[in-house]
């Protein structure tokens, strides 16, 4: 099995002084790395905020969780996120997915197309990043971009190119995933605040979706990462898991109309909710059953004694 590795999410705007703190935290803390989200809403920008903070550190790695394929041409963003892999030495994760979050697109004046566009577009721009992270010049056609004789540098320390991390909670997304990641972001169905089908949370339907990866990735499955996260719920520490699910469950029927159980909460894969000794057995029942090794836990000091207790074993 591989070893558990945790990531720690830095979003809040905050002074270079408090970013390198947290930094330095989580390092400290045994988080493998800190990830940054990509929305136009009141948070960092992924790329200046990872860079500031792989100046302060040594060992922890930084990843984007996730960009927006959207708002940014393939071709560029490789270029700065190459320039991050050099700055630090080699240790930038590329989390990037097909947007999903509508409004943020109409309030930029941006298109928000269809999900399937969307997710071809995305497929095509993991294929441009690929292509100017290799070691040649390359040319790309497709319905979304087009590359001529483009040599993209710096390239990254990593070869052939950063690990790649895509994920959602729908079967063309994971699909690709399988295809194209390293590792493989497992997500619920959801809304802005709220989720749209709490089964899309549960362990069962956790396990189909990595059916699905399994199918699109065949002999390379055994080389891929899975990752979870918290979703509908912040990560809580407590005696009353039993009570919090049942509050949960109650609030997740009340949204969706559909029915979900306390104990489908508590054995969730995406519900952090719990005491010490118990978010840590939930934790390894996780990788020993559906073989998921890596965990986004939320902000620095959420779960720290958890990730204190298994990071790295």
């Amino acid at each position: 099995m591989r070893p558990f590795r945790f990531l720690a999410v830095a979003s809040t705007p905050v002074g270079g002084r408090a970013l390198a703190e947290l930094a330095r935290r989580a390092e400290g803390t045994g988080f493998a790395a800190l990830v940054v989200p990509d929305h136009l809403v009141d948070q960092m920008a992924p790329v200046p905020a990872l860079a500031y903070a792989a100046a302060v550190t040594d060992r922890l790695r930084f990843g984007t969780f996730v960009l927006n394929n959207d708002l940014r041409h393939p071709a560029v963003l490789a270029h700065d996120l190459a320039t991050l892999d050099v700055l630090s030495a080699g240790r930038l994760e590329i989390g990037i997915g097909a947007g999903w979050n509508e409004p943020e697109y109409t309030q930029a004046g941006l298109p928000f197309d269809p999900v399937g566009t969307r997710v071809a577009r995305l497929a095509e721009g993991i294929a441009v990043l690929k292509g100017c992270f290799g070691d040649e010049p390359f040319s790309f056609q497709g319905d979304h971009y087009v590359i001529t004789g483009y040599d993209g540098r710096p390239k990254p320390v990593q070869r052939p190119h950063p690990p790649f991390m895509v994920g959602g909670g729908g079967r063309r997304v994971l699909t690709l995933a399988g295809r194209e990641a390293d590792i493989v972001g497992l997500a619920p169905r959801t809304l802005p605040g709220t989720i749209r089908d709490p089964r899309s949370i549960t362990l069962a339907a956790t396990e189909e979706k990595i059916g699905w990866v399994r199918e699109a990735a065949g002999d390379r499955f055994a080389d891929l990462e899975l990752n979870v996260y918290p979703t509908g719920s912040a990560p809580l520490l407590t005696d009353h898991a039993r009570r919090e699910a049942e509050t949960l469950a109650e609030a997740f029927r009340g949204q969706s109309g559909r029915d979900i159980s306390a104990d489908e909460v508590l054995e969730s894969p995406h519900i952090f909710v719990g005491s010490v000794d118990g978010l840590v057995e939930k934790v390894r029942m996780l990788r020993e059953r559906l073989g998921i090794s890596s965990f986004m836990l939320g902000e620095v000091g959420e779960l720290d004694p958890v990730v204190e207790r298994l990071a790295g074993t």
